[in-house]
């Protein structure tokens, strides 16, 4: 059975630059008190004309690039979302018809932070198997146009922001590269510790004026919980990831963890007994792009030359739900 290797990667973020300082005039807020809080300093917001399959579709022509493939090689696409351009059908079906591509099939994964490493266990289970060669796995978000971007929503609309990151996987027969294992998990009980109540069908109508008013559409988080379950989860994590494969903390050449708050990926970092070099951090410019996060950090990290044949790889993630997620891999 052949395992899955990456064959190429890229990403696109739009040209808007937001700051912390451009935030300051938006709200009550402070570079220094967002800093401190998260680690971010600044962020890129979509303008007007661009989408969460705008920015896909430039990060997947770069990869495309950078693999000598064409569009017409790839025969699925696993997208990852939680910020769909519309209510329905998935924004795979879009990028597939933005690609010019017919009969291939194309899935939306809605597993928010979690969303690429869950879907690079799916991908993975599909090359493994031969129902498919070459996946093209994306993680694309637009945050901007849905946050509150007044006091009250400060506590979120500070982190979040638009991006893609996309990854080109097919099978390898060396049975000591590629994806060597994934772990999933997720805990219901937590659900509304972060979450996006509407629109949704279980309001009745699914939006309303009232909804609207009520702030029912914007992101809502308890973020002392996603903080302390999230130090605790991530860690153990990776520690699962490389107990399976008789791994050790000295063995990871470097750790992803999901972009989500520098106080958290510093916990990760301390709990999983791994050095400043051992992880990738890239937080500070981009904020929290949920899906696109790691894809994205992975792109620059092998443009930095972080990471050479042989090396141990080890992928993070933590979202709402709660889902939270790992993937050990060997360049």
């Amino acid at each position: 059975m052949p395992h899955t290797e990456f064959i190429a990667t890229g990403f696109h973020v739009p040209e808007r630059v937001v700051t912390n300082d451009d935030l300051s005039r938006m709200m009550e807020t402070s570079d220094e008190w967002i800093t401190q809080r998260s680690g971010i300093r600044t962020r890129y917001w979509v303008s007007e004309g661009e989408t969460g399959v705008s920015l896909a579709r430039e990060a997947t022509c770069r990869a495309l690039d950078r693999a000598g493939m064409l569009a017409a090689d790839l025969d699925c696409i696993v997208y990852c979302t939680c910020t769909p351009d519309h209510f329905e059908p998935g924004n795979g079906v879009f990028l597939a018809r933005e690609l010019g591509l017919r009969d291939v099939p194309a899935i939306d994964v809605r597993n928010q932070c979690s969303g690429f490493v869950y879907g690079l266990s799916v991908a993975d289970a599909w090359i493994r198997t031969g129902q498919y060669r070459r996946v093209l796995l994306v993680g694309a978000e637009v945050h901007s146009r849905g946050l509150d971007r007044t006091t009250r929503g400060r506590d979120t609309a500070v982190l979040f922001g638009d991006g893609a990151g996309v990854a080109i996987l097919g099978p390898t027969d060396d049975p000591r590269r590629g994806v060597l294992t994934t772990h999933l998990y997720a805990d219901g009980r937590h659900a509304e510790k972060l979450w996006v109540d509407a629109p949704g069908l279980a309001h009745d109508p699914f939006i309303s004026e009232e909804l609207i008013r009520e702030g029912k559409h914007r992101a809502v988080m308890d973020g002392r919980d996603v903080f302390r379950y999230a130090s605790v989860l991530m860690p153990q994590s990776v520690a699962t990831a490389l107990q399976a494969n008789g791994l050790t903390p000295a063995d990871v050449k470097l750790l992803i963890p999901h972009q989500a708050n520098l106080r958290i990926i510093e916990m990760v970092q301390k709990t999983a007994g791994l050095r400043d070099d051992q992880v990738y951090v890239n937080i500070q410019k981009y904020g929290n792009t949920t899906a696109a996060s790691i894809p994205i950090a992975l792109h620059e990290a092998l443009d930095e030359g972080r990471l050479a044949r042989g090396d141990v790889l080890v992928l993070t993630a933590f979202g709402s739900g709660f889902t939270w997620a790992s993937a050990a891999i060997r360049w």
